[in-house]
């Protein structure tokens, strides 16, 4: 029903101020189930025009708005558990839930809700949590309220099949849909033009639920890569928009829609780590109420810190007027080697914030864990002492700003304000790095490189440096998973043993390939797979994409035939790698075929598509071909 389909399903005011109590009978076929947000009253067998039928009536709801209506006829089963009087079930087709694939959400849903009992101190509202997995479904998740609306990715796991990110994308959108039993059913936003706080803190917290589920995984530190660096991307752009609008010039469905996107579910609430003085709203109003972000640049000679727009392409005009004229009240949490220093606030366009009491002698590190939400800049001799600190003893600085380094660089340089090459050299001390969150910081910057200069003579060159960087890390994970026998212990460990196989393969490393195309041969002939399910997205990629036709029609049949929808999901992606210009256009083509893609993943499909440095003009092609075919889907 969200934003505004409610109006579609029965008459009603579906403006999200407007409450009411909702009484639910459903009339439906005989032998399927009906659910809704109440718990069922009664089910009885009726007839209507000679028809049999079942009447099912619920009981009535809180006083809630209507886009967390829900109500649903299947044949699905269902596993249950009762946790302080809440019944909490799991619902999925039948053949997921026989395989016990509903297992994992339903261990984890009771201990996150509990969880957000105590962080809201308000008791969970409902006497039941139901939560079922779609098997075409065009959101990742809904937060109706005491139904919530899955993809079967987003709910269902099976340990044959689902890999460790399988598993957290489940904790952390039950996390995120559980989070909105309070935070946006039982208080709920006046208006649209608020979504921001509704999902940005959604965002936030599904962080803190998923650690309650997980606490072995760290996964709180993910927020840096997962959500901000994912919004820096279009909050650079001079398209952007600012956080909240005025209620009048929000008013239309389409711009109601148009409002679910990166900036309101991943900028909000960024910043949790830092302390506000007294005057919370004018601290907030900055950041709330223009677009964008600032760079801090700091001059270790003088002390003193400038703030500016910034802007992926500094060449673009901003046109969008801004109420505070692009100045934001800045949190400054700063170190140096070893030590934090006290926080300070940037408040104006530039300020001496940077004691000069006595000499620095070394580097400063500003945003330090990334609480804030800007990107900074240093004099040159204060970079060069952080990047001879990451070439010879990365360890002093935080982990976090080692994520941070990497990726400021690469984006400063994209804006023409540091050089390329200094954001190249970021990358230098890769060989001694073990931790995932900076390779993923580098490889994901790194991926822009490969679009632009695939066909270009310093293409050879970047790959060689690559595969230099990456071998020690790929020998690192084969001596820890004795030749690949055994799954790394931790969470983090995990993804990057991925990235290591994956970027071994992509920079042709002989035994990668032969690794991959071994495993994957080895499936397509004996029927077999015993590819990890960690692996099992890169090992097929790098098969397809070494290989031609033959390997490309068998991922395809699997695809196809498979009923798991995480094995599905690493298929579909895989498809798009292959190298072959024909088979990529005939996949674009089957984005249009429900029968072949479903409708909720081709957009997802042609994106992969894009990806693929050889398929990246052909997807342009083909989106600005058949526009009006795919817009009116």
């Amino acid at each position: 029903m969200q934003p505004t389909d409610a109006r579609k399903a029965f008459p009603c005011f579906d403006e999200p101020a407007m409450k009411a109590i909702f009484y639910i009978t459903l009339i439906h076929d005989r032998g399927t189930v009906a659910l809704s947000n109440g718990q069922m009253k009664e089910s009885i067998d009726v007839t209507i025009n000679g028809q049999s039928l079942q009447k099912t009536t619920f009981e009535p709801t809180l006083k809630m708005s209507t886009y967390l209506l829900a109500f649903i006829v299947s044949d699905f089963a269902f596993i249950n558990d009762t946790l302080d009087g809440v019944l909490i079930r799991i619902f999925a087709r039948k053949s997921a839930i026989a395989a016990g694939q509903g297992q994992y959400a339903l261990n984890k849903t009771g201990p996150i809700l509990k969880f957000f009992e105590r962080y809201y101190s308000s008791k969970y509202p409902l006497p039941k949590s139901d939560q079922i997995a779609l098997p075409d479904f065009n959101a990742g998740a809904m937060e109706n309220w005491g139904l919530i609306t899955y993809r079967e990715t987003a709910l269902l796991y099976d340990e044959k099949f689902s890999s460790n990110s399988n598993k957290q994308r489940i904790a952390t959108i039950i996390g995120h849909e559980l989070a909105h039993m309070w935070f946006g059913n039982l208080v709920t936003l006046k208006w649209w033009n608020d979504l921001w706080l509704n999902e940005g803190f959604a965002s936030y917290v599904e962080y803190l639920g998923a650690n309650e589920a997980e606490p072995g995984w760290k996964v709180k530190d993910l927020i840096v890569l997962s959500d901000v660096h994912r919004v820096f991307a279009v909050d650079a752009l001079a398209s952007s928009h600012p956080l909240s609008s005025k209620e009048e010039d929000i008013q239309k469905p389409a711009q109601i829609s148009e409002l679910f996107d990166a900036i309101s579910y991943s900028k909000a609430v960024t910043a949790q780590g830092v302390i506000l003085p007294d005057s919370v709203k004018n601290i907030m109003n900055t950041w709330v109420l223009q677009m964008g972000f600032p760079v801090v640049t700091v001059d270790t000679t003088t002390g003193v810190v400038t703030q500016e727009h910034f802007l992926l392409d500094p060449d673009s005009e901003v046109t969008t007027v801004s109420p505070y004229n692009y100045e934001w009240i800045v949190p400054i949490k700063w170190m140096k080697p070893g030590v934090i220093q006290e926080p300070k606030w940037l408040k104006t366009k530039s300020a001496t914030i940077i004691e000069m009491k006595e000499p620095l002698g070394n580097w400063v590190l500003v945003n330090l864990d990334v609480v804030g939400y800007y990107r900074v800049n240093y004099d040159l001799g204060n970079w060069n002492k952080l990047l001879n600190d990451l070439m010879n003893n990365h360890q002093r600085i935080p982990l976090i700003n080692r994520v941070q380094l990497v990726d400021d660089a690469f984006n400063l340089a994209r804006a023409k304000i540091i050089p390329t090459v200094l954001a190249l050299d970021t990358t230098k001390y890769l060989d001694k790095e073990r931790d995932y969150m900076p390779w993923e910081s580098a490889l994901s910057n790194l991926d822009f490189f490969y679009l632009m200069f695939d066909r270009s003579e310093v293409y050879g060159p970047m790959k060689n440096y690559l595969r230099k960087q990456v071998t020690p890390l790929f020998y690192y994970y084969k001596t820890m998973t004795m030749d690949w026998s055994k799954v790394p212990d931790g969470h983090m460990d995990q993804y990057n043993q991925v990235n290591a196989i994956s970027t071994a393969c992509k920079t042709d490393l002989e035994e990668c390939l032969t690794l991959s195309k071994t495993w994957f041969d080895q499936w397509r002939m004996t029927g077999v797979n015993l590819i990890h399910p960690n692996l099992r997205s890169t090992v097929y990629c790098n098969a397809i994409a070494a290989g031609g036709a033959q390997e490309w029609e068998f991922a395809w049949e699997q695809f196809q035939n498979t009923t798991i929808a995480s094995e599905a999901e690493k298929l579909r992606s895989s498809l798009a790698c292959t190298k072959q210009p024909w088979l990529l256009n005939r996949y674009l083509e089957y984005t249009l075929i429900s029968d072949k893609i479903r409708k909720q993943d081709a957009t997802s499909t042609i994106v992969y598509i894009a990806n693929n440095v050889v398929g990246q003009p052909l997807a342009w092609n083909f989106v600005r071909a058949r526009w009006a075919f795919i817009f009116s889907q």
